[in-house]
């Protein structure tokens, strides 16, 4: 059974992993290859499509391939989608989760809430976000990523 602590701790990682992403960003080759591993670790890319769903995104708003994600995250000259500017390499300092709920089963969990990306500035963003994970290998990868920004009238 997946336990809550399980969830908030791939959460945590989820965030420093964001933040050293972008703490990479001058050094090109370094910040590709923690990337890579980066998605390899947290994302289930090795079970096929993972449901990605980046807040930064209004051309291509999918994502289910890792080269796609690597992409909204890193950018870069040689980008899969265009539109990318590298979401990850802002930088930011800091990510926190308030989870609004979250889903255990045996070996599946979906997290629900907003997360918080402070910037350089100190200054705090706040997005909506739900992650699906599944259990593999006594680990949890993240199949299901939504991310979005608040409803604004």
């Amino acid at each position: 059974m997946i336990t809550k602590e399980k969830v908030l701790e791939a959460q945590e990682q989820w965030g420093k992993g964001v933040v050293a992403i972008g703490a990479l960003k001058e050094d090109r080759a370094a910040c590709e290859k923690y990337t890579e591993e980066f998605l390899d670790k947290l994302y289930a890319f090795e079970l096929g499509n993972v449901l990605f769903k980046p807040t930064k995104c209004e051309l291509e708003q999918f994502r289910p391939t890792k080269e796609k994600a690597k992409s909204y995250f890193i950018a870069g000259v040689d980008r899969t989608c265009a539109e990318d500017k590298g979401f990850a390499i802002q930088p930011w300092l800091k990510v926190r989760f308030e989870n609004s709920g979250i889903i255990l089963e045996e070996s599946r969990a979906i997290a629900m809430g907003n997360y918080f990306f402070t910037d350089v500035n100190g200054q705090e963003v706040k997005v909506e976000y739900t992650f699906g994970y599944q259990l593999i290998s006594g680990g949890l990868k993240i199949d299901l990523h939504h991310s979005s920004f608040p409803y604004q009238q």
